[in-house]
């Protein structure tokens, strides 16, 4: 297992020192998914404060940009591209952010950074409507370059993409124990119809010990008579 590059041999953090690094092409790309309701959706174009996605838009490329303030030991870069797009689908707003540079190293900080305050500006967009509002599935997509080389996140999609509880009871994805659980409560508790079926099967189809029984009482009338 690799090392955590930010802490020196006696535990104390550091910054990195990259001076000896070549200075290579960096991208990364990170994910923020914003739950909002239907009907606050809705309202979003008659925000008085304006276009909240636009504001969540610029407020993300802003934070790439200042991702060493927000993160004590990130190195600061001069970042040659950065990007935040802004979709609002059924269930709320995705963001997908993108960064790049020619450095010494990666601009993963850099890409989450504005993934995540763009989802914080969304918030602060719409908080007046609902305060239940959630910002969910932060998480770096990929990264390109650098000694670690490249890396892209396997998984298809995002739990978003699956109803999920709140406080108004909407509809829940049940996760791994719920599942299970309802599986053994399954187990333990059959339909009706399955009872039933069990139980007519038993009336016509005996066990070895009423067998037997009948048997012996069969033997007993042949002898007395």
């Amino acid at each position: 297992m690799k090392k955590l590059s930010h802490y020196d041999r006696a535990g104390s953090p550091r910054m990195v020192d990259v001076s000896s690094k070549p200075a290579t092409r960096r991208t990364a790309r990170a994910h923020a998914f914003v739950r909002i309701r239907p009907a606050v959706l809705k309202k979003l174009p008659e925000n008085p404060k304006g276009n909240p996605l636009e504001i969540a838009r610029l407020a993300g490329i802003s934070a790439a940009k200042r991702a060493s303030d927000l993160i004590p030991l990130c190195h600061p870069l001069a970042l040659t591209h950065a990007d935040v797009e802004v979709t609002v689908e059924k269930r709320g707003v995705r963001i997908t952010s993108s960064a790049a540079t020619t450095g010494q190293t990666g601009v993963e900080m850099e890409a989450l950074a504005a993934a995540a305050v763009a989802a914080l500006t969304v918030y602060d967009m719409v908080k007046a409507l609902d305060k239940s509002i959630e910002i969910q599935d932060l998480y770096l997509l990929e990264k390109t370059g650098g000694k670690s080389g490249d890396f892209r996140r396997k998984e298809a999609g995002s739990s978003t993409a699956a109803p999920l509880a709140d406080a108004r009871g909407s509809e829940r994805s049940p996760g791994r124990e719920g599942v299970a659980s309802r599986a053994r409560v399954s187990e333990r508790s059959p339909d009706r119809k399955g009872v039933a079926s069990r139980a007519r099967v038993s009336e016509r189809s005996p066990g070895r010990e009423g067998v037997a029984s009948r048997a012996r009482a069969t033997s007993r009338r042949g002898k007395h008579g």
